[in-house]
């Protein structure tokens, strides 16, 4: 079956090739295709073009595919195109020209416009809710071992001291920006486009006000070709605040990778959480934290591809923009299982507690020694310098005492400030209010 058929058979070499990877893809669209569909009809009939009892039906048949769809019975046929078309088809199976009825005032354009947007702001919700998660164990993890010194680098030179209590508060605060771009992204997506048709609007009186309200959308895409430009655009927008995401787990992922190496020891997991070698009985390889950095690192490149599909394409819609689907849809589940491996394998990992026993690191604590002279009255470069002669003739001798105190550093770790841009963040998204109105028309 297929939305636009006029009688006339598509050679099956190019029904295949155009139909591509749809019918697999907009399974992940189905739940919310209906959904719109249901707020669509509501419409219709306020404005006269669908009777009472017509409403009553479609509406009764819609919520039966719903739940289907959520308990996994629900499949797009051989030979029916898309999600839109089976819909349609189950409708007109069971209800006969009411079924057809549902089309009205909107095009397949708009409606995949609808099913990206709803399908977006869920799976946002669900990768804030596990980056949220995770902070909370890094924050967890700082606190408890916030007095526990390790090396700090500058170009991977031995260079101050840190503390594991300042390396995963780092990442919790990284994480927290992160959740400020992805709002960003969630309020450009949570505009309603329905109504926009194929980006040229519609002669019926539609109502966009009503169906905004009934899906929980913030506001709408007002101009009907703007509407239609957001295909592509807010993908790209989304998978840059993806990507963010995704290098501050790659760049921890390095980190632990790092420091789980016998040359550093910092840290370890313990051996179930590790795998070992084929030829080498004594490996425990850290593959987890590698296979995140490397899905991470491809993640990073989603917004180049979807760039690159979509950045030469003048205004109105173009089939170019179904390939967006393939590289897109998938990118939710990737993180998300990136972001689920990570909170467990941070809530297991093992911290060395004596790193700092070993001599090779007494010139972390230099700039002490320059800080305690100044703090006596030396000026600054003659501090630095006679520290400098010392460590050059052999003479150095540290003291392991750091006493930091300001914002933000070892001794002042403002984690309790950290979680509060956390909350602030979580506030704004207001994930509740499209919740709702969700289950409403869903009838859960």
């Amino acid at each position: 079956m297929k939305l636009w058929d006029k009688g006339t058979s598509v050679n099956e070499m190019i029904e295949q090739f155009t139909v591509g990877k749809d019918r697999e893809l907009d399974l992940y669209l189905a739940q919310y295709d209906v959904v719109g569909s249901i707020a669509h009809i509501k419409m219709l009939e306020s404005i006269g073009l669908l009777g009472k009892d017509e409403l009553f039906q479609l509406e009764k048949e819609l919520k039966t595919i719903y739940k289907n769809i959520k308990s996994g019975n629900f499949i797009i046929e051989e030979g029916v195109e898309d999600v839109h078309s089976q819909v349609e088809l189950l409708l007109t199976k069971k209800l006969g020209d009411t079924g057809k009825k549902i089309h009205s005032g909107r095009s397949r354009n708009d409606q995949v416009l609808l099913d990206l947007k709803l399908f977006t702001r869920d799976a946002i919700k669900n990768t804030v809710e596990n980056a949220s998660i995770l902070i909370d164990t890094l924050i967890k993890n700082s606190d408890s071992y916030k007095d526990i010194l390790m090396p700090g680098y500058t170009h991977l030179q031995v260079a101050m001291p840190s503390s594991f209590g300042l390396w995963f508060g780092a990442y919790a605060e990284s994480m927290v920006d992160d959740l400020v771009l992805l709002e960003s992204a969630y309020k450009i997506t949570n505009q309603n486009p329905l109504g926009s048709a194929a980006g040229y609007g519609s002669s019926f009186p539609l109502n966009r006000k009503m169906t905004t309200e009934l899906l929980g959308f913030d506001s709408m895409n007002y101009n009907v070709i703007y509407a239609q430009m957001g295909r592509g655009k807010v993908e790209k927008i989304v998978s840059f605040a993806l990507a963010n995401l995704a290098g501050t787990l790659s760049k921890l992922a390095f980190d632990v990778c790092l420091f789980m190496s016998q040359n550093f020891g910092f840290v370890s997991l313990p051996p179930e959480l590790t795998t070992g070698s084929s030829i080498m009985p004594h490996k425990k390889n850290p593959d987890v934290f590698e296979l995140i950095r490397a899905k991470c690192n491809k993640l990073q490149g989603l917004p180049q591809q979807i760039t690159l599909i979509a950045n030469n394409l003048p205004s109105g819609y173009f089939r170019d923009l179904q390939i967006i689907k393939e590289v897109f849809l998938p990118a939710f589940e990737e993180i998300n299982s990136c972001l689920e491996i990570t909170i467990f394998a941070i809530e297991n990992i093992i911290v060395n507690e004596n790193i700092l026993d070993d001599p090779k690191y007494d010139y972390l604590f230099s700039v002490e020694e320059v800080n305690k002279l100044v703090q006596q009255g030396v000026p600054f470069r003659d501090a630095y310098k006679q520290v400098g002669t010392l460590i050059e003739n052999g003479g150095f001798s540290p003291g392991e005492k750091v006493r930091y105190t300001h914002e933000g550093s070892i001794g002042n770790l403002c984690l309790n400030e950290i979680l509060d841009k956390k909350d602030s963040v979580l506030k704004s998204f207001d994930f509740e209010k499209a919740a709702l109105k969700i289950k409403e028309l869903a009838g859960e």
